[in-house]
């Protein structure tokens, strides 16, 4: 069981990055997906998820009208469409699976190893 993510990168304010993760040995299509951050001396938050009906999506704030979740079932495959970048999204950016629509941690079993977002001003 493995969940790989991708396409973190530096980007400028206001620019657009996708963010893929990808899983292998399960299918995602029974599991929600949340995504997480961890900025630089900040804890780890939950920032969306996506049920596995995608019928219940969450956004926070900070990322709502930004960013966009999606997924890909023939591609195993989900997604995190990041528009309007800036500084303060600068982080370490997780995908994780789960039972529960939550974007509390404790709720989720496999997580990636992240991938690094940064915004420069």
């Amino acid at each position: 069981v493995q969940l790989v993510e991708s396409g973190g990168g530096l980007v400028q304010f206001g620019g657009s990055l996708r963010l893929s993760c990808a899983a292998s040995g399960f299918s995602l299509a029974n599991h929600v997906i949340g995504w997480f951050r961890q900025a630089p001396g900040k804890e780890r938050e939950g920032i969306t998820f996506i049920n596995n009906r995608c019928d219940d999506i969450f956004y926070q704030d900070s990322v709502k009208s930004r960013f966009t979740s999606s997924r890909n079932n023939s591609k195993n495959t989900r997604y995190l469409q990041m528009n309007d970048l800036k500084p303060d999204d600068t982080a370490v950016y997780y995908c994780a699976t789960g039972l529960m629509a939550t974007v509390i941690e404790k709720y989720y079993q496999y997580w990636g190893v992240g991938t690094q977002v940064t915004v420069s001003s």
